[in-house]
């Protein structure tokens, strides 16, 4: 929720926009000399790196670093720099499951062997050093490419190879043309591609996402790097694995990494293709985490619904207004004093509530509530003495430390600690006992605090007392600036301003378990608590959990959905929404999506009719509005309710599209909502588009992002584009060039590209009925094609169940082919595991074959290799194709061919092809 930092907010729009202004500063130190290496048991090498000479810019040098190199896989190279005497912090190995490097303690014979510049080899990198200044760069086999060089020559503006206890340097040359992409959570007004000298401070922080170039939620060290040299482009990533606190500076052609704490922990993924990079990176961070099939369909929610009427008045609107509705969600409305795990018993009373969930159940709805980290200090809640009795809150000189949040004085659950990880499980089977909810929202943690410093109740008075802002700190509090982690020495650009690390979250000087400072562990505490919300909730009933966090780190896609926080309800914000959701993508979060209208304020009536024209096609599709904004459900113009009805119909449609990505995403990391250069990735035309994106490898949506307007310039890469809400209409692009499209009030364009197959159903009001439809199959060859190919598949599972995988009994998964050659066209299908959509009864109703020249002869359909015995019941029929641009001269007819009354059994294989007759 935004408004814990109202007080800010005009701050922070004032001076968002400078704080890409920071300078460099001069260079620090002569850097290091590499004094030995060996060989490390592990099947690496490791290095010994001796200070050249010691200067005190931010603190003392470490005199003597350890290097550890290892080609983990064939695609994965690892270079893991760190003291060579004493540990240091590193990402939790439990937390992010990988391999851990030599202890730092091992012996390195330290004199006797002169080092010369080398190279180690692996089958698709090469690590290559300097022995004085130390430096390394990274190349790939193929081409010889350098991906990453460390060299500081007496040139370059940066340092060398820094290393101390709170300032770590090192930076990277990029030649000119490479196009890059990450180092988030932020809202980056230039689009996806990283832009030369704006701000990438990663740390994460409760400010809202209409701040521009600013730390945000989540951290996410990682940068794609995607090149076209020659015409032929290749795509790598670099993950520093790193939770301190940073500031990246991107110049254009290179690229410094200050970090006040930690580790150098880099971890190079090869590519070559952007899907590669991605699904070398979900590897080793965690697959994303399966998401349940009625997730795909469309949330409302509000921060405001006052009572269950309100919620009940909420679902029967859409019902009337014949928009779909799978999940209705409620903001901290439904608890009693905003203590988490608890209802309000006036306004949200048991019974009621049960009853309301038991109708909504039965019609295959879903119900999800939030949940914050602040427990509220409070005698008689029974959430906070259990959690006093367990010891586990975060500490300050040894007693739990104190923040407020929306209940007032609160403590923060310490989920480093594994006694923290099982009472919150048990908290949430309690509350599951009391409420049986569908999912958990887990928000403000960053973590959000609504004061700064050490603070104690006040004597004397309420806190809060009711009567002002929920957001204004109420407690007694005192800056803490008296410890180096309260005040390190460089100051990262935190909150776009340079804020103190400590403002409005948890003391860094605050400890977790085992003494872990939260200096180090702040970044992660959403991704902490996002693993052990995973943990609880898989355990209650063994289902697929489905968690909403707003704070994340590297690998909480493998637990997590996540939305891009407070907006606005502005064109720029809903512009900006493409670029955050892409970007997730990225970060292995394919689950992602923004407040449709906007969070706050009102948007405008049509905004609002765009927006959901966008947001229909957002992986996580959901509309939510802040506590003052005025009501703005879809059904509360009607001029919005038609545009949604349309959208969220194709949408509806297009689910097991979205569904069969989602196991994509699971199985290979690859997102479901991708930039074009994903499918077209030698076209540099498209390196910087953030106006329109890919569902998967061949839906493109073009959307209206501008107030009074009809029309939509999009650009269509080489190809033929079928129009989803009327197949006859096809664009054919000889080269990535704009497309001026017609796009009334009601319109999103949608279009299908050539060589695709993609599984379509009815639709319906919601997803539970909408999947027991029977199919359409859309095959999209190149228009006019006389020899193509095409691929889809399908992916059915139990989607209640925890796992996602084929397996006999509980899912089906299903390659359809389809050719044309020398007039002959083919379909078919294979099929593994067949018994699940066997016993679920789903039918192929209607194929639709788009593309062909001339007119469709007799059909023949084999059913599991025997002629179908439904055959003489399908109807055939074609339609003309129109297209644009027309082409001079051109009078083949080119026809889409339909084929009707199908009845073909999903989970057997199936073939059917037919002649084209042409006349010349």
């Amino acid at each position: 929720m935004f408004f814990s930092f109202l007080p800010r907010f005009l701050l922070l729009i004032l001076i968002t926009h400078a704080a890409g202004t920071t300078s460099l500063p001069t260079k620090i130190g002569k850097g290091y000399r590499l004094l030995s290496i060996q060989d490390s048991s592990n099947g690496g090498f490791l290095a010994l790196l001796q200070l050249k000479q010691k200067n005190n810019i931010y603190g003392p040098d470490i005199p003597l670093l350890q290097i550890s190199v290892k080609h983990e896989t064939e695609n994965r190279l690892r270079v893991h720099i760190t003291d060579a005497e004493k540990q240091r912090w590193e990402v939790p190995y439990n937390l992010l499951p990988r391999e851990k490097p030599p202890p730092s303690k091992q012996t390195i014979g330290r004199s006797g062997s002169t080092v010369t510049p080398a190279e180690y080899v692996g089958t698709e990198l090469i690590f290559a050093y300097i022995a004085d200044p130390f430096s390394f760069s990274v190349k790939r086999k193929s081409n010889g490419q350098i991906l990453f060089d460390s060299r500081s020559d007496a040139s370059d503006p940066y340092s060398g190879l820094v290393f101390k206890d709170q300032y770590l340097e090192i930076s990277t040359k990029l030649p000119k043309d490479a196009a890059l992409y990450g180092l988030g959570e932020n809202t980056q007004p230039h689009g996806i591609k990283l832009y030369p000298n704006d701000p990438y401070t990663l740390y994460t922080t409760d400010i809202s996402a209409i701040n521009l170039n600013a730390d945000l939620y989540g951290s996410h060290p990682v940068y794609m790097d995607l090149r076209n040299v020659g015409g032929e482009a290749s795509a790598h990533a670099v993950l520093l694995l790193n939770s301190n606190g940073m500031d990246v500076f991107y110049t254009g052609h290179s690229l410094t990494y200050k970090v006040i704490g930690g580790v150098f922990d880099f971890y190079f993924f090869s590519g070559p293709s952007p899907l590669a990079v991605i699904d070398q990176y979900t590897a080793f961070v965690g697959r994303p985490a399966p998401m349940p099939y009625w997730a795909f369909g469309f949330h409302q929610c509000r921060w405001g619904y006052h009572n269950l009427s309100v919620v009940e008045d909420v679902v029967e609107n859409y019902r009337k207004a014949k928009i779909p509705l799978d999940v209705i969600w409620n903001d901290d409305d439904h608890m009693d004093g905003h203590k988490d795990f608890t209802l309000n018993p006036l306004n949200y009373p048991r019974p009621k509530l049960l009853e309301f969930l038991d109708k909504i159940h039965a019609q295959g709805m879903k119900y999800i509530v939030i949940i914050d980290p602040g427990i509220g200090v409070n005698t008689s809640y029974g959430v906070y003495q259990r959690g006093l009795a367990n010891d586990v809150f975060i500490k300050y000189h040894g007693k739990p430390y104190l923040a407020q949040v929306w209940p007032g004085a609160v403590n923060f659950p310490d989920f480093l600690n594994p006694e923290t990880v099982e009472w919150w499980g048990d908290e949430i089977r309690r509350f599951h006992e009391l409420v049986p909810v569908d999912g958990l929202w887990i928000d403000m943690n960053e973590a959000s605090n609504f004061c700064s410093g050490l603070c104690t109740l006040p004597q004397g008075r309420i806190c809060p007392n009711g009567t002002g802002p929920g957001w204004v700190c109420c407690l007694d509090c005192k800056n803490i600036t008296n410890t180096r982690w309260d005040d390190p020495p460089y100051k990262i650009n935190a909150s776009g301003i340079q804020a103190p690390i400590g403002y409005k979250t948890i003391a860094t000087s605050a400890y977790h378990y085992n003494g872990v400072l939260e200096y180090d562990a702040h970044s992660i505490y959403g991704f902490s608590q996002s693993i052990a919300t995973h943990k609880g909730l898989q355990g209650l009933q063994g289902k697929r959990p489905f968690i909403l966090t707003r704070s994340t780190y590297v690998g909480s896609g493998h637990y997590a959905a996540h939305w891009t926080g407070d907006n606005k309800g502005t064109w720029e914000d809903l512009k900006y929404s493409i670029s955050t959701m892409l970007n997730f993508g990225i970060f292995g979060i394919p689950m992602v999506g923004s407040d449709i209208c906007g969070f706050y304020p009102a948007p405008t009536e049509e905004l609002c009719n765009r927006w959901i024209e966008v947001g229909a096609f957002y992986p996580f599709s959901r509309d939510h509005a802040n506590f003052y904004s005025p009501r703005q459900e879809l059904y509360q113009w009607e001029s919005v309710a038609e545009s949604a009805r349309n959208a969220l119909g194709m949408r509806y449609k297009l689910l097991p599209y979205l569904y069969t990505l989602n196991y994509e995403a699971h199985t290979t990391g690859a997102p479901i909502a991708r930039p074009l250069f994903f499918t077209f990735t030698n076209e540099t035309k498209l390196y910087g588009l953030s106006t329109q994106f890919l569902l998967g490898s061949s839906l493109m949506v073009s959307p209206v992002l501008e107030s009074n307007k009809t029309q939509v310039e999009a650009v269509f890469p080489p190809g033929s584009w079928y129009d989803m809400f009327d197949l006859t209409k096809v664009i054919v692009s000889k080269e990535s060039q704009p497309v001026v499209l017609d796009a009334p009030l009601h319109v999103i364009n949608v279009h299908l590209y050539q060589n695709a197959i993609i599984p379509m159903q009815q639709g319906g009001m919601i997803s539970k009925d909408a999947r027991t439809t029977p199919f359409t199959l859309v095959v999209a060859f190149p228009l006019g094609a006389m020899e193509g190919k095409c691929r889809g598949n399908l992916f059915l599972d139990d989607d209640e169940l925890p796992e996602m995988k084929l397996a006999t009994g509980s899912s089906t998964y299903i390659d359809f082919h389809a050719t044309v050659s020398k007039g002959v066209v083919k379909l078919w299908s294979d099929v593994l595991e067949s018994s699940f959509a066997l016993e679920k009864g789903w039918i192929i109703e209607k194929v639709a074959v788009l593309g062909l020249r001339g007119s469709a002869g007799a059909l023949e359909i084999e059913v599991d290799g025997n002629a179908d015995a439904n055959a003489n019941k399908v109807e055939v029929s074609t339609a003309e194709h129109r297209w644009f641009p027309v082409e001079e001269g051109k009078t083949a007819k080119n026809v889409m061919v339909e084929i009707k009354g199908l009845e073909l059994a999903v989970g057997k294989k199936f073939a059917m092809s037919w002649k084209m007759g042409i006349k010349h």
